[in-house]
């Protein structure tokens, strides 16, 4: 079905969030058949700008018969092709709305590692990521409302508020929350199950405002690699490779993992902690400041940018905020500290900087609000 926001949507993620140019190559990905009517704006938006589009369409129910039987010379050579696409691309978008999240949960954890390893990790962790304009958000089908939990059509109203916002002043609004990460060493967050601090000391800080996913609205940085201790145990449910982990809970000794439960599988969490060295040590840490995303839905682009929560993810660093952590994951998982969902705090060298999800600066707290960061026309 035609929906003008898509128009909306299509010239934003072209305009702002990879900036594309003409001449340039922008390789798009087009995930499940509801995406369809979106990449089609995007496919002619493009064009009328003057760029190469390469575009091919896949979802999970393809992609969960290639990862159960390719051997390790096919997963090279799938590498292989989609590399050398890759490298032709200034650009790269991914509209994801898959009919049924769930397609790759019968997949078994060592050929999803295979597929971490020999393909997800080359082609886009170590290409895509680090040299191209890139873009990946979702599209509000009927299978991301089921998860949210609610009907199609407000979920519908929900994304395109999170998706169409001013993101120009949702930027200048991180600005001072940048500068005060930046200038901070020692950090320690409080919550039911958590009491974990670690040190961000030489570490770079970046802000996300629209340039890399949609919805967008966290700064992140890393932890130094070997300065976490203690425990955190988060409060929103993962959907990681088609299942659903609950409660999941980490011990660290100086950075590593060292015990990892969660409600459910803990074989299954485990495997994919030990899936190489650098799984078990911590790539990110980062605060969620997206005053239109207040309740997880199981999907980590929206999740990671709830307002008052914090991500804190296993696996590979960023190359904006390196702190040398290498691995084929990075599952982003999320701690809320709104009152709704236990509270919590969070210190920065001593200071209380956030309690209960709200900055304890009120001027910060201000620039992070809807009224403040509604985009026009989506009143």
């Amino acid at each position: 079905m035609k929906d003008k926001r898509n128009e909306i949507l299509a010239r934003q993620l072209l305009e702002y969030s990879i900036e594309i140019k003409s001449g340039e190559t922008l390789y798009l990905e087009i995930k499940g058949k509801d995406t369809l009517e979106l990449g089609k704006q995007v496919l002619k938006k493009a064009t009328q700008m003057g760029a190469v589009v390469f575009w091919y369409y896949s979802d999970d129910s393809l992609l969960r018969h290639w990862i159960a039987n390719a051997s390790d010379d096919q997963f090279k050579a799938q590498a292989d092709l989609h590399m050398h696409l890759m490298k032709k691309a200034d650009t790269y978008m991914s509209l994801r709305g898959s009919d049924n999240p769930f397609d790759l949960a019968d997949v078994d954890t060592p050929r999803m590692d295979k597929f971490n390893t020999l393909f997800y990790k080359p082609v886009h962790l170590e290409e895509r990521v680090k040299r191209t304009r890139w873009v990946v958000l979702r599209y509000p089908n009927n299978a991301m409302a089921q998860l949210a939990e609610t009907s199609q059509e407000a979920f519908e109203d929900f994304y395109y508020d999170v998706c169409c916002a001013d993101y120009a002043k949702m930027s200048r609004a991180q600005d001072k929350l940048v500068a005060l990460v930046d200038a901070t060493d020692k950090v320690q967050i409080k919550s039911r199950g958590t009491d974990l601090s670690f040190s961000l000391k030489g570490i770079p800080v970046v802000k996300c405002d629209g340039h890399r996913n949609i919805p967008d609205g966290e700064v992140y940085t890393a932890p130094v690699r070997d300065s976490v201790n203690g425990t955190i145990t988060y409060n929103t449910s993962s959907l990681e490779k088609g299942t659903v982990y609950n409660n999941i809970s980490f011990t660290f000794e100086n950075g590593k993992i060292v015990k990892a439960t969660c409600d459910g599988d803990n074989k299954k969490l485990n495997e994919i902690l030990d899936t190489d060295d650098g799984a078990r040590y911590v790539g990110e840490f980062a605060i969620g400041v997206n005053p239109f995303i207040l309740k997880p839905m199981k999907d980590t682009l929206f999740d990671e940018k709830i307002a008052g929560s914090i991500h804190f993810t296993p696996g590979q660093c960023y190359d904006e905020a390196p702190n040398g952590n290498s691995s084929a994951i990075h599952w982003d998982l999320v701690l809320i500290q709104r009152p709704d969902y236990g509270g919590g705090e969070i210190w920065f060298d001593g200071k209380l900087i956030r309690k209960d999800g709200v900055f304890t600066d009120p001027e910060l707290e201000k620039e992070f609000s809807q009224e403040n960061l509604r985009a026009e026309g989506m009143d």
